[in-house]
């Protein structure tokens, strides 16, 4: 298995291990028969039968999985520093400034979080700002 992970467990016992450790709010797609994916590649995930899989539910669709130019950039950036954007690094002022030459001019100025989560409160925080409320509507 690539990265020299290897499966230690079958899958009834990942599945028993999960429901023992894993709070049960964290569902499992396919609860009658879940998958237990253990690799992927590109746009597919792989089960430990081979069976191949299409991934449009993870959060890789724009890069895939695996990528080697992505794996090569991260791992480069992690040896160096691991850090957030509330330092200065030069590496995060040269990625903003390629990445706003691609766009429209009106569109100079960078956010970079690390979920759906951060950037829901983003957004939140920056329509407060500009309009000068704290108050918020909700639906669910």
């Amino acid at each position: 298995m690539p990265g020299g992970m290897e499966e230690r467990y079958s899958k009834a016992e990942t599945l028993a291990l999960r429901r023992k450790h894993i709070g049960p709010s964290c569902k499992v797609f396919f609860a009658k028969d879940p998958l237990k994916i253990v690799r992927a590649q590109g746009q597919y995930m792989f089960d430990e039968t081979g069976e191949k899989y299409l991934d449009c539910i993870n959060n890789v669709a724009h890069v895939g999985h695996s990528h080697p130019y992505v794996t090569k950039a991260a791992t480069k950036q992690m040896e160096l520093l691991n850090t957030n954007s509330r330092f200065l690094h030069d590496n995060l002022v040269q990625y903003a400034q390629r990445l706003t030459a691609t766009l429209p001019e009106k569109l100079s100025v960078c956010y970079f979080v690390n979920s759906g989560s951060e950037a829901n409160d983003l957004a939140l925080r920056l329509a407060r700002q500009y309009h000068g409320h704290q108050d918020v509507i909700t639906l669910e």
